[in-house]
Order: C-alpha cells, then structure tokens, then sequence
C-alpha cells in the first residue's frame, strides 16, 4: 500500500538556539571604593604616613586657630597681638625637634629612658608643692616658674613617663611570665600610678589624673587584665573620683553645668554655656577665620581648654569634624600599630600613647560640647601650651618610630634608596670594570622592582 505524502515528508531542521551571552556583572561603586581603600590601608607605611601627616595638620591648624583666638585675650593683657601665637610656634619648633629624635631613636633606648624620665617627673612633681618655686595658676598649683613669661607644667611629663615606664614594667614581667598572676600584673603599676594621681591632685588638677587614670586602665586592658580585675579598679577609681568631686563646691559646680543652656546663678555655667553658643554660631562653614564673637572676653580660656568651640564658630561644623576626623584617623593608626607588633613593650607603649591622646581629645570635646563636665585639660596638638605640646609631640614620635619597626614597613623604607644614592650607585658599578662608562650611562637597565609598596 502506498505510503501517505505526509508521512513522507522529512521534519524540517530547526536553526540551532544559540545561548544568550551573559552580561557581565555590573560592579558595584562602593564596593571597589571599599576594596581600594582596603588594599591602601593594608600597605606597610600607611600607619607611618597617617601617623605624621594627621599630627602635623592637627599641630598646623591648632597654630592657626591659637592665633586667631588669643589675638583678644593679648590686647586685653597689652601685650602684642601675635604673643601667645609665637610662645606656641617656639613650642611647636621644638616639638617637631623631639618628635623627629623620637621617631629615629631605637626601641632600646626608649625603654631605658622609661625610669630615668619617670624619677624626674616625680621629683618635679614634689617641686610643685614647695612654697616659692611652685606657682598657682587658675586656683591649680602644678606650675614651675621656670623665669619669665615661661612656665612648666611636670604633670604633662608624667603622662608620657607613665606610658614608657608602664610599657617596659610590663614588657619584662610579660618575658617572664608572671602576668598570670594578678599580683603581678597590679604591682607595683597601680602603687605607682596613685602615688602620680596624689601628687597631681595635690594641687587641684582632676582633669590630668584623669587622663592618667585612662592611661592606667589602657594599659590593663592591653595586658589582659580580667574582667573582675579590671572592673575592680576601675570602681576603686571611681569612688575615689566620686569623693573628690562631691568634697569641692567647684568640682560640684562644673559637674551640674552638663547640658546647661542657661548661665544659671551667679553665672556657674557661663563658660559652658558660651562655648555651646560659639558652636551654634558657626553654622555649617562658620562666620570666618578670626571673626568669632566670643572670643572677645565672653568665653574664657579661649585659646586653651575651649579653642574647639572658637573653631566650630570660624570654621563651622566642616572645621570641627576635620578636626574630629583627623584625631579619628590618629587613634586608628595608633591601634593598628599596637596591634600589629610582636614586641611587648611596643605594643603596650603604642597602646598608652593611643588611649592618653584619644581619651584627652574626647574629654575636651565632650565638655565644649556640653556632654562632660568642664575637666580643664587642653585638646592634645590644637590648644596653646607648650607644657603639654612637648611630651605630646615626643609621644607622636614614639608612634612614629614604632610604625617603622614593623617588618614589612622595614622592608619597604630599605627598598627606597635616594635618587643621588642610586646615580652614584651607578656610576661606581660602571668604574668597576662592569663595561664602558659612556655605554653605561646611555642605554637604561630594567631593574626589578616588587609588587609590594614603594
């Protein structure tokens, strides 16, 4: 029987489907700013570098705005406008003299600085509270006239001799093996510490022994202290802190003044209250550089413990969180130093100096902004002082010769050679009998350089 045409017929050929190209994935903005910012922080000098260039800006402008904010208070005293600006300048010349010894001086020699400068910081200390060489400066007597318009403050000096002594104390019982036993790790560091606070509160001064007591408790935490431990401390501290505050009118005074908007009677929180104005008046870019109002005899110490809110009303909200950005950056950098180390006395040190300047920054902060009460301690690199500008500039340079200690960030500076050191490095090569000297110098050599930083 014949076959159907229908059954016949051959299937037609379908053209082959062909498979939709996949789209590359569209990359994310934030996530590449992300990675990037990562890989630039994760370079061996970064630390070194944020180190330096956050201190130096934060030093540049505190001149500026020390300047700007003392011109009143100068005239005022009749004397020359620019006054406490050069006293400043003089300071900060010196300074950046004892940073640039510290960040060259070896590890070694730090440590054995540690008792050297803690024994004169005590004996200092003792001088205070001699009638005649000690002087009263603002109802507080931890001042040594040193002639002149010069003044000395060894309260300062006994932060940085804490820190370095501190370090080396517990560095050595660290390579002993004896910080497991809480006797160990307590003495005789606390003995020490509160033999410092009495002699600085001698005199009047709770804002520095509170900055000491934030460095006491820093290094605790570095060295693993336990939590009960550390938390018995820490309310042995506040008792007596609560027992100083609550046996002085004035301290009671300034404790009340914690988000006040109004002087209050007989003007208690006149100067808390003025520094709050200033920052209202500045606005989002402030009124301009040396346009403030306050600073004209309504807001005491102007160019001191209150210069951040002389800041936020000439350079507004932008300039203040500059400033908090730049601290924000210094304290990072800090942590990632002590963080990164092997050495015991570099970490714990690293770990001192971060916790004195961020906790000094936050205290001065949160009592211009109203948050704190009024504890009189300057803004570390920013408020006039050359007492407290010295030790802290020598402190950056501990942080600075620390972040060069790091191996890799070792590697990197001994990979970098001075272009005059690389010519002259090739010239002896080609007098070596390496080829002529003409031919030498006019073809380039490929050198081989490393993926790692420059």
């Amino acid at each position: 029987m014949p076959m159907s045409s229908s059954s016949s017929r051959t299937p037609a050929k379908r053209p082959p489907v062909r498979p939709t190209p996949l789209r590359p994935p569209r990359d994310n903005p934030l996530r590449g700013l992300h990675i990037q910012v990562r890989r630039a922080w994760d370079r061996p000098l970064t630390a070194y570098y944020v180190i330096l260039g956050s201190s130096l800006l934060i030093t540049v402008l505190g001149l500026v705005m020390v300047y700007s904010a003392s011109m009143i208070k100068a005239l005022q005293l009749s004397l020359p406008a620019s006054y406490f600006f050069r006293k400043q300048f003089v300071a900060a010349v010196i300074g950046a003299l004892l940073l640039l010894i510290a960040a060259r001086m070896p590890v070694k020699l730090h440590r054995a600085l540690a008792y050297p400068m803690l024994a004169g910081s005590v004996f200092l200390m003792v001088l205070v509270q001699i009638p005649g060489i000690g002087m009263a400066v603002n109802g507080n007597q931890n001042w040594i006239s040193l002639g002149g318009p010069f003044q000395l403050q060894p309260s300062e000096f006994g932060k940085l001799a804490l820190v370095l002594w501190g370090a080396d104390l517990l560095a050595r019982k660290q390579d002993k093996r004896l910080l497991s036993q809480w006797k160990h790790m307590l003495v005789p560091l606390v003995p020490v510490t509160f033999m410092l606070l009495g002699l600085i509160m001698l005199g009047g001064d709770m804002g520095t022994a509170i900055i000491l007591a934030a460095i006491l408790f820093g290094l605790l935490w570095l060295v693993g202290a336990p939590t009960r431990l550390f938390a018995g401390v820490l309310s042995g501290a506040a008792l007596i802190g609560a027992i100083l505050i609550k046996t002085n009118p004035n301290r009671m005074a300034r404790l009340s003044c914690i988000g006040a908007t109004e002087p209050g009677p007989n003007d208690m929180c006149w100067q808390a209250v003025h520094g709050i104005y200033a920052l209202a008046s500045g606005g989002l870019f402030g009124s301009g550089l040396g346009a403030s109002v306050e600073k004209w005899g309504q807001l005491p110490e102007a160019h001191t413990d209150f210069i951040f809110a002389v800041t936020g009303e000439e350079l507004g909200l932008a300039g203040t969180l500059s400033v908090l950005a730049l601290f924000a950056a210094l304290g990072y950098a800090g942590i990632r130093v002590a963080g990164r180390t092997e050495d015991p006395f570099v970490r714990y040190a690293a770990g001192g100096v971060t916790t004195w300047i961020t906790a000094q920054a936050v205290v001065n902060v949160g009592a211009v902004l109203g948050l704190l009460p009024i504890a009189g301690v300057p803004l570390p690199l920013f408020s006039y002082g050359g007492s407290a500008l010295l030790p802290t500039m020598f402190a950056i340079g501990l942080l600075i010769a620390f972040a060069r200690e790091e191996p890799a960030a070792r590697a990197a500076l001994a990979m970098r050679q001075p272009v005059f050191g690389r010519k002259r490095a090739a010239v002896r090569g080609s007098e070596s009998g390496r080829g002529p000297r003409r031919w030498n110098t006019m073809r380039r050599r490929a050198t081989a350089r490393t993926s790692g930083e420059r």
